[in-house]
């Protein structure tokens, strides 16, 4: 595989040879932060949505372009929930390299 998945470790070093300490337990509040940002967004956008098909069957003038505008948000709520999907699952990975750098193994039975 030319390409592996970047994973972190205790240490980040460049192709300069910086070598930089990283803080697990920061990166996984920073994920955990722009998880419930991403919440609160498809949130609005699932609401917002509601909103226009409301609006489409009490304004039967301009419905079409509610429709739009719904079908829009509707298209900003499911990619925000992919990103809430993303940073859920960079969160889970941070806290186990976190696990993982201070000697806390993962014992799997199965």
């Amino acid at each position: 595989m030319a390409e592996e998945k970047h994973h972190h470790h205790f240490h980040h070093e460049d192709k300069s040879g910086y070598v930089e300490d990283v803080d697990y337990r920061k990166e996984e509040k920073h994920h955990k932060h722009l998880e419930h940002l991403g919440e609160l967004g498809t949130a609005a956008a699932g609401v917002y949505a509601m909103h226009e098909k409301h609006e489409a069957k009490k304004d039967p003038e301009h419905a079409h372009k509610h429709k739009i505008e719904e079908e829009i948000a509707a298209a900003a709520a499911v990619g925000s929930g992919g990103f809430v999907f993303h940073e859920h699952h960079e969160k889970k990975e941070a806290k186990k390299e976190d696990e993982e750098a201070h000697g806390k193994k993962h014992h799997h039975l199965f």
